[in-house]
């Protein structure tokens, strides 16, 4: 990132091949085989998706269901096995590894369970990290006034000093959370953001989540295992066995409640 491009350009940055229908990630027939013990094991098998740009979409299922598999190929993480995630007009499976790279620079956001701070330095310094590795002085212009304004939005001001180990896990999630938001990806990919918090933890990071989203714009596909979690997405892909099992449709909502959802899951067997 040699330069951070203004607000406005930011937001009228599009697609390379932009989707009709304003989708910003799509995945076709995704199968992705590992190596272990002797044999392959597929863990993903045929999974086709869309994602339309400003949408919160979920993916939910049990353990080894094959969501944090699915959610490493959209990001680009890794490769499937066959098929193709094509993320904001970009065929990723196409790309060289150096132009893969640059991709998920430039594009996403990552979010997981374990907040991945570095323990040196303090929470300006955190998440003014893809400005320093850029080469992007952290500390004026519009880099700068990014770093405030996420800052403000996770509710972390008066907090810049502190070192990691001086927060709260739930504070230093937050301070995992600007970090991801201060480029203003093109879409933030959470992986079990809340697992390793409580309950009001919890609530705080994914009401941070919805309202990036809701008054932002900002488009995001999250894994969780948890109703609660998913209940702010406005669809749910429910994940098992490596496939998508179900989708249910919830809408944008400015009360979240988790009941409809659970009904419905418990419809499902699940």
């Amino acid at each position: 990132m040699p330069s951070v491009p203004s607000p406005s350009e930011a937001r009228s940055s599009g697609p390379a091949v932009p989707g009709r229908d304003g989708t910003i990630l799509e995945a076709h027939n995704l199968i992705k085989t590992f190596r272990l013990g002797g044999r392959d094991v597929t863990v993903l098998h045929g999974v086709s998706l869309k994602v339309k740009r400003g949408e919160f979409v979920a993916l939910m299922g049990p353990s080894g269901s094959g969501k944090s598999t699915l959610l490493q190929l959209l990001g680009g993480l890794d490769r499937p096995t066959s098929g193709e995630v094509i993320l904001d007009g970009e065929v990723v499976s196409r790309l060289s590894e150096g132009e893969a790279t640059r991709l998920r620079r430039d594009k996403t956001g990552f979010v997981f369970q374990f907040f991945n701070l570095i323990p040196l330095l303090d929470v300006y310094e955190n998440v003014a990290l893809p400005f320093t590795i850029a080469g992007v002085d952290p500390r004026r212009g519009e880099a700068a006034a990014r770093i405030v304004d996420v800052l403000e939005m996770v509710d972390l001001v008066g907090c810049e000093r502190n070192r990691p180990d001086q927060l709260s896990a739930g504070e230093q999630q937050r301070v995992a959370l600007a970090r991801a938001l201060v480029c203003r990806p093109a879409i933030l990919l959470a992986d079990e953001p809340t697992g390793n918090l409580d309950y009001a933890n919890s609530g705080q990071i994914l009401d941070k989540l919805w309202r990036s989203c809701d008054e932002r714009g900002q488009t995001i596909v999250l894994v969780t295992h948890d109703a609660r979690a998913a209940a702010h997405a406005d669809r749910v892909l429910v994940i098992g066995d490596g496939a998508i099992r179900d989708e249910i449709e919830l809408g944008r909502r400015k009360e979240i409640d988790p009941r409809p959802l659970i009904t419905r899951l418990a419809q499902l067997g699940l």
